[in-house]
């Protein structure tokens, strides 16, 4: 006997209501994305026809110079190459020291185990403030070079609290079979806990890449004295600030007339693009491991 399933009758205010939930989600997408969107059609739009205004839904002088002027800047080609080698070195040792405190930490015999819990909430609360963060900085020789920007973002006591979460979630009968097959910890770690890992590693990596990629106060802060640690948040915050690039010198205008007419605003759409345009690349490869690590690494209540 075939089941036949039961169909809910909507009603005249059901529909009604769908009707109004989809003009309002579309109208909070549209908010949403258009000032992207905006800035996209800017950036690939003539900079001094973009100031008589009226572009709204696609270029109307279609041109590259924009992105030609900001590549064509060794100032701007710099801090791109600091930007990457800072988020890859950043984001490797942010994987590798965090899952392997977190695999420590995440045993259920360790011994401690609830005083260093204890620690890492607190840790994660409460910090010693900037100014001692600086001086610590400051006495192990780290500011104005690079490991500024990689061993203090090392480990992280919410990616940690993630890690442990989610190494718990693995069965340790596993664990056991591996020693009764004579396995030593780092055989463990490396043959069944990695490989087993890998929507966690996706997580911490997104995480730390974003943040290692759009952090523009380390540099600030740690490295002001060398022009040559600058990365491309940095720059884009300092043209955004203070609203100047160097396409307003006499070199630079030069420059630029053998790529078409550019402006400071459409200079700076572009350079946008360029700085968001890795996020937005990668994204989309690890958004599946991305959700599935966050729903099993999280804290069960």
């Amino acid at each position: 006997m075939k089941h036949q399933r039961r169909k809910i009758r909507r009603t005249a205010e059901d529909k009604v209501m769908d009707t109004v939930i989809f003009i309002l989600m579309t109208l909070i997408l549209l908010v949403t994305l258009y000032p992207f969107y905006y800035v996209i059609i800017i950036s690939f739009n003539d900079g001094v026809d973009a100031l008589n205004g009226g572009i709204y839904f696609w270029p109307r002088k279609f041109t590259l110079a924009n992105y030609q002027q900001f590549l064509s800047d060794a100032k701007w080609l710099h801090a791109l190459l600091i930007s990457i080698l800072k988020t890859v070195a950043g984001t490797t040792l942010t994987i590798l020291f965090t899952c392997m405190v977190g695999y420590g930490l995440s045993a259920p015999n360790l011994m401690f185990r609830k005083f260093y819990n204890v620690v890492l909430l607190v840790c994660m609360y409460f910090s010693g403030g900037l100014i001692p963060y600086y001086l610590v900085l400051n006495s192990y020789g780290l500011l104005n070079t690079f490991w500024v920007y990689v061993i203090p973002t090392m480990f992280s006591t919410y990616y940690c609290i993630l890690a442990i979460s989610f190494f718990r979630e693995i069965p340790y009968e596993l664990y056991e079979s591996a020693r009764l097959d004579g396995a030593k910890e780092i055989r463990i770690y490396t043959s069944i806990v990695l490989p087993l890992s890998k929507p966690l590693i996706a997580t911490l990596g997104l995480f730390a890449a974003v943040g290692q990629w759009n952090a523009w106060s380390d540099t600030a802060f740690f490295a002001p004295g060398k022009k040559s640690l600058r990365t491309l948040a940095f720059l884009m915050r300092d043209v955004i600030t203070k609203n100047q690039v160097d396409v307003t010198s006499k070199a630079a205008m030069m420059q630029a007339s053998r790529y078409g007419q550019v402006t400071t605003t459409s200079v700076q759409m572009a350079a946008m693009i360029i700085t968001i345009l890795p996020i937005v690349l990668v994204y989309p490869f690890l958004q599946k491991h991305f959700v599935k690590g966050i729903m099993l690494g999280a804290v069960k209540g």
